[in-house]
């Protein structure tokens, strides 16, 4: 919510700390990518099991935001900015730094994984622009989410870990490099990214929540 100082307009208070917890989650997941890309044995995963653990961590804290402003039965735009930025680091950036990590690295996978980031920034913003024009029931809860929500990549993130415990990284990505050797080389499993994008931006998905 807002207060006022001396008199004057109504000033947004500071976020609530676990939707800053949650982006805290996001940058050590990203900088446990950074670590494990310029550490001098690919084939020791320990920081990239950081990177894909701190994701759930930040879900976490994410979950937890929701909770703390329902009890306070508070809420402020500085609230809600706050907590779509910190969505944006913890489940579009983070994930998509890590499937770097793992090797999706070909310039068209670069692209495909931006297209994946710029889809659930989009989500963001149109939330934060349409959510109060969502039919609301009647404790003032939106009915369902318009496009899957940016939380739904810890699907992938799970499914990357798998491949991280069974050592399917770089040359040993699942299904391989398609096109190698040409300007349009990529990894096809990039295409989980693409369609959790397309369905993040959909205005005809629409997900009842809970």
């Amino acid at each position: 919510m807002s207060q006022r100082r001396n008199g004057g307009e109504p000033q947004p208070k500071d976020g609530m700390p676990p939707a800053k917890g949650e982006g805290f989650c996001g940058v050590m997941s990203v900088f446990s990518s950074l670590r494990y890309c310029t550490q001098s044995d690919p084939f020791n995963y320990t920081n990239l099991y950081f990177a894909l653990g701190f994701i759930p961590l930040g879900l976490f804290f994410d979950f937890m935001d929701g909770k703390v402003a329902r009890w306070r039965k508070k809420a402020s735009l500085m609230g809600q900015e706050l907590d779509s930025l910190a969505d944006l680091v913890s489940f579009g950036v983070s994930p998509a730094a890590a499937a770097f990590c793992l090797g999706l690295r070909t310039p068209v996978d670069h692209v495909l994984l931006s297209f994946f980031v710029l889809c659930g920034l989009t989500r963001l913003a149109r939330f934060n622009v349409t959510v109060a024009m969502v039919p609301k029931d009647a404790t003032g809860k939106s009915k369902y989410f318009e496009g899957t929500p940016i939380p739904m990549s810890l699907g992938i993130v799970q499914v990357m870990a798998y491949w991280v415990y069974k050592g399917w990284t770089l040359e040993q990505v699942p299904m391989g490099l398609w096109l190698e050797g040409t300007a349009f080389e990529f990894h096809p499993v990039v295409a989980m990214f693409i369609l959790h994008g397309c369905l993040m931006v959909s205005k005809s998905v629409k997900i009842p929540k809970p």
